[in-house]
């Protein structure tokens, strides 16, 4: 494995880019900034925002945001609502999972803090299990039916109450790295960014689940999706994801100071809804040896919170210790022994660059600790 020189972020990433520096091209991307002129942006944004304003007469929708109720929504619902004069209606997907209590409270905050309307989705628990176990056993990724409905479930609410321009947050495999990285407005390639990428229905099609049950996974129809305009937020604005949770505290964002030490992360405001879908995202790190603590320290070195020092340090501390709450959940919800849960995970471990030490644990070929 290699790393970026300027911040901990590995080569194996998926999708990540170094130049002959040894530069990854999300630190790139983030220095290409300086060159960017916000103001022209911003007026780019009140010129798409005035194209939809208003049209649905008095007191109608006129945008959409797709909110979880964390940070970044808060910040998103804010802006389109209070900054840019819209009157955006809310999607939101909520899973199955017991919630922490600041989870519970963020997205009944973002209601009552901007008055706004949130429709959510809440899937079916017997599709959920079952498709988790599945996704789970033969890919490594237990929430890929949330994750695509987190995708799939705004722009079909979008079409119903003719919400075209919808708001996203960041675009993620441009800031951060990953699979199709460009600079763009347009969100609307991102369903097909590889976090949760369609599969054949006919695979899907088990323990019972039938196609009825999966009808939401599925994109609008192509006539319904060219009508549709969904944007990132992050390409008309400094998007600092930190910034905007010190802003979403003053609005009544709740982080989880005084209710739960993630032993995995190394912050306590990002995915902090429930306990078991960090298990998904954790996953990461068998399979590429990184993980929520590499994410987070990669993007603290570019906001100039911390050196790269200690972020490697946090990276050791933490990386791989998934935390026990998310096993616990995880295996409650769907049904298995921690015995079950862990051989199932020994099997994700890449072998090319873990190995097995005498006491029974993996450990990196190749840590950023040693370099």
């Amino acid at each position: 494995m290699k790393y970026c020189i300027k911040c901990v972020m590995p080569d194996t990433r998926p999708g990540i880019s170094f130049d002959k520096d040894g530069v990854c091209c999300a630190c790139s991307n983030y220095e290409h900034r300086k060159s960017i002129n916000y103001e022209e942006r911003f007026e780019e944004l009140k010129k798409l925002c005035d194209r939809y304003r208003g049209m649905n007469g008095p007191g109608g929708y006129d945008c959409a945001v797709a909110v979880s109720g964390g940070k970044d929504s808060h910040y998103q619902v804010y802006f389109m609502k209070e900054v840019m004069g819209m009157n955006p209606i809310l999607f939101s997907v909520e899973d199955n999972f017991p919630m922490t209590k600041a989870g519970r409270y963020n997205l009944k905050n973002i209601s009552e803090a901007f008055g706004c309307t949130i429709i959510s989705c809440k899937p079916s628990i017997k599709t959920q299990k079952a498709l988790m176990r599945y996704m789970f056993e033969t890919y490594g990724k237990p929430t890929w039916m949330l994750d695509r409905l987190i995708y799939t479930f705004p722009l079909h609410m979008a079409v119903k109450f003719n919400t075209p321009l919808i708001c996203y947050g960041e675009n993620v495999s441009y800031e951060y790295g990953g699979v199709g990285a460009e600079e763009t407005y347009s969100a609307r390639e991102q369903i097909n960014n590889g976090v949760a990428i369609g599969m054949p229905m006919e695979e899907l099609l088990v323990d019972g689940v039938t196609e009825k049950d999966l009808s939401l996974l599925e994109a609008p129809a192509k006539e319904d999706m060219d009508k549709l305009d969904p944007f990132y937020l992050s390409y008309f604005i400094d998007w600092n994801s930190y910034r905007n949770y010190i802003f979403s505290k003053s609005r009544g964002f709740h982080d989880l100071e005084h209710e739960w030490d993630r032993t995995h992360h190394i912050e306590n405001f990002d995915q902090i809804d429930s306990r078991a879908y960090l298990v998904h995202s954790w996953l990461k790190y068998p399979k590429f040896g990184h993980a929520a603590a590499t994410d987070y320290g990669a993007r603290s070195i570019r906001y100039g919170m911390l050196t790269r020092e200690e972020a490697v340090k946090l990276v050791k501390e933490r990386d791989g210790n998934l935390d026990p709450l998310c096993v616990r959940d995880f295996c409650e919800f769907t049904g298995y022994s921690e015995s079950e849960f862990w051989k199932i995970i020994d099997k994700f471990y890449n072998r090319e660059i873990f190995y097995k030490d005498s006491l029974g644990r993996w450990m990196l070929k190749d840590p950023i600790w040693e370099q």
